[in-house]
C-alpha cells in the first residue's frame, strides 16, 4: 500500500515534467510527511491537454453521505480496481499521476515497532504513481479526491510489505492518461526491483505530526535484508 509520502519538487518543475498547465491554489511544498486527507497536486488529462490541479488524497465514493462517511479510501487494489463498485467508472474515465519524492512503508514484526523505510527510484528522478480521482458533491459540500493504484509487490519490496504503488515511467504516461488510447490494465504491475532504492529512516515519521527534512534521511543501521 501507500500510506504517507515526501514531495519536495516545485510547482513550476511539477508542471514542466509533467507538460501540464499549473492551478493556482496547489498546495504548499516541501511536505515531508504528506498524509492521507491532505491536498496533493495531481496530473490530469482533458482532451489531451495536461492539467495539475490539487485534491485531497482520499477516494470519496459518490453514495457517501459526507466524505467521511465510510472507509477512508487512499489506495485502490490493481487485481479489483475494474469491479468495485468504488472505483470502476474512475479507472475507465479518470486516471491521474501523482508525482513525489519518494513514500514511506513500514516493516512490521510481531512485538516490535514497525520499522519505516524511504522507497525512491533509483535514478533519482521524481517517483509517479497511478491513481484515480473523481469529485463528490452533496448539500453543497465538493470534494475532489483521488486514490493511488497498488499491485502486488516486487520480490524486493514484499521484504517490508506485501503491496507497493503502480510506478510508471515517462513513456507509460499518455497511456494512463487516457491519451494513447486503451490498455492502461496492462500498466498495472509492480517496478523492476533494480528500479527503486529501499532507505531505513528514523522512527520519528511514525507520527503523522513529524515534518522536516530529517525525516527522509537514512539510518547508520538501515539495511534491507
Amino acid at each position: 500500500m501507500c500510506g504517507r509520502m515526501a514531495i519536495t519538487l516545485p510547482h513550476d518543475a511539477m508542471a514542466q515534467l509533467f507538460e501540464a498547465a499549473p492551478a493556482n491554489d496547489l498546495p504548499p511544498v516541501p511536505n515531508y510527511n504528506l498524509c492521507p486527507t491532505m491536498p496533493i497536486a495531481v496530473c490530469t488529462s482533458d482532451a489531451g491537454l495536461r492539467h495539475l490541479r490539487p485534491m485531497r488524497w482520499g477516494f470519496v465514493p459518490t453514495w457517501y453521505k459526507t466524505p467521511t462517511d465510510g472507509p477512508l479510501l487512499i489506495n485502490a487494489r490493481a487485481e479489483t480496481v475494474a469491479e468495485k463498485p468504488a472505483f470502476r467508472a474512475a479507472v475507465r474515465a479518470r486516471r491521474c499521476l501523482v508525482a513525489c519524492d519518494g513514500f514511506f512503508e513500514w516493516k512490521r514484526e510481531k512485538g516490535q515497532t514497525p520499522l519505516p523505510w524511504f522507497v525512491t527510484r533509483a535514478d533519482g528522478a521524481p517517483l509517479v504513481m497511478a491513481g484515480i480521482w473523481q469529485d463528490w458533491e452533496r448539500d453543497g459540500e465538493r470534494v475532489t479526491g483521488c486514490a493511488i493504484v497498488t499491485c502486488a509487490a516486487n520480490a524486493a519490496m514484499a521484504r517490508i510489505h506485501d503491496r507497493i504503488p503502480v510506478i510508471l515511467d515517462p513513456a507509460d504516461w499518455p497511456l494512463w492518461l487516457g491519451e494513447a488510447g486503451h490498455g492502461a490494465a496492462t500498466l498495472m504491475h509492480a517496478p523492476a526491483e533494480e528500479a527503486l532504492t529501499f532507505v531505513r529512516v528514523g522512527t520519528a515519521v511514525n507520527s503523522n505530526r513529524a515534518s522536516g527534512p530529517e525525516l527522509i534521511e537514512p539510518v547508520e543501521q538501515g539495511r534491507l535484508v
